[in-house]
């Protein structure tokens, strides 16, 4: 089964009875703590019988309640996985290297990388990435951007692009004076796009919350698990982040932003080619080209 229990709960509401969809928004309701409640209490909860929260797991795939509680755990376990647990499950280090080669290797990087890209390009919410364009390209906003750990680098990537094709595109500062004065002044013409991979970071769910409660709009660059952040955001846009080495694969976010750049190009027009064109006029007078 591909995706999270609450993914695919949403997926298939409009198929459910009316008895199992109260089940099915009990639980997401409060994901993922309701599903390991007993089956008496969210059948309590949701004001239905007990075997249909039964019937409802078995629509969804499972052997049982039990089944499926043990499906989320996994999902848990995947989502909070660290960069040392990833190696230890792939028993990296562990075993002798073969004489694969190089050409073999390569051919190992492609099986490899090559799948969660399709993946996530099949997953994205169509309505999403359009909107994700519709923000990006509105010249009347400001757009601010953070990363994580190593994610910084992907915000730095999307945001070096749009400083060259539009204005009023910054970074959120690292220093907590500049980082708190740009928070307090967001308002409704803000766009902040956070990106936030697991093991996620606390600051991006409360930007993510502090944003909406200044009326912007927030874009969340994210796992399959989604960032907590993705609770508060506008637009949520997922990758897959399977790799072969003990660290999250950004390779297919870095697909989707070069989707979006050029989509965001188009939306601009001519005032693209106008900022990029300015902004090369500069660097050659400064010496920078």
């Amino acid at each position: 089964m591909s995706g999270t229990l609450a993914d695919r709960i949403r997926a298939d509401l409009g198929e459910l009875s009316p008895a199992e969809r109260k089940v099915a928004r009990t639980l997401l309701a409060g994901y993922p703590s309701a599903v390991f409640e007993t089956v008496a209490v969210i059948a309590d909860r949701a004001a239905v019988s007990a075997p249909t929260v039964l019937r409802f797991a078995a629509r969804m795939g499972y052997r049982g309640f039990p089944d499926l509680q043990a499906a989320v755990r996994s999902e848990l376990d995947a989502r909070n996985a660290s960069p040392i647990a990833l190696y230890e499950a792939a028993g990296l280090g562990s075993v002798p290297q073969d004489d694969t080669g190089a050409a073999g290797l390569l051919e190992q990087a492609d099986a490899a990388f090559n799948p969660p890209v399709t993946q996530t390009f099949a997953e994205i919410p169509p309505h999403d990435f359009t909107r994700a364009v519709e923000l990006l390209a509105d010249r009347k906003r400001h757009i601010t951007l953070a990363g994580g750990r190593f994610t910084h680098l992907l915000a730095q990537y999307l945001g070096l692009h749009l400083m060259q094709l539009r204005e009023e595109v910054r970074f959120l500062p690292d220093r907590p004076v500049e980082r708190t004065a740009a928070l307090t002044q967001l308002s409704r013409r803000d766009v902040v796009v956070l990106f936030d991979y697991r093991r996620y970071e606390d600051d991006k769910t409360a930007i993510a919350q502090l944003t909406r409660d200044a009326g912007g709009k927030t874009i969340v660059f994210t796992d399959p698990w989604l960032s907590p952040a993705a609770t508060h955001a506008d637009v949520v846009l997922p990758s897959q982040v399977g790799s072969t080495a003990p660290y999250d694969s950004l390779v297919p976010t870095l697909a989707v932003i070069e989707v979006l750049i050029a989509n965001v190009i188009n939306a601009l027009g001519p005032q693209a080619h106008q900022h990029l064109g300015r902004n090369e006029q500069i660097a050659r007078r400064i010496g920078l080209v």
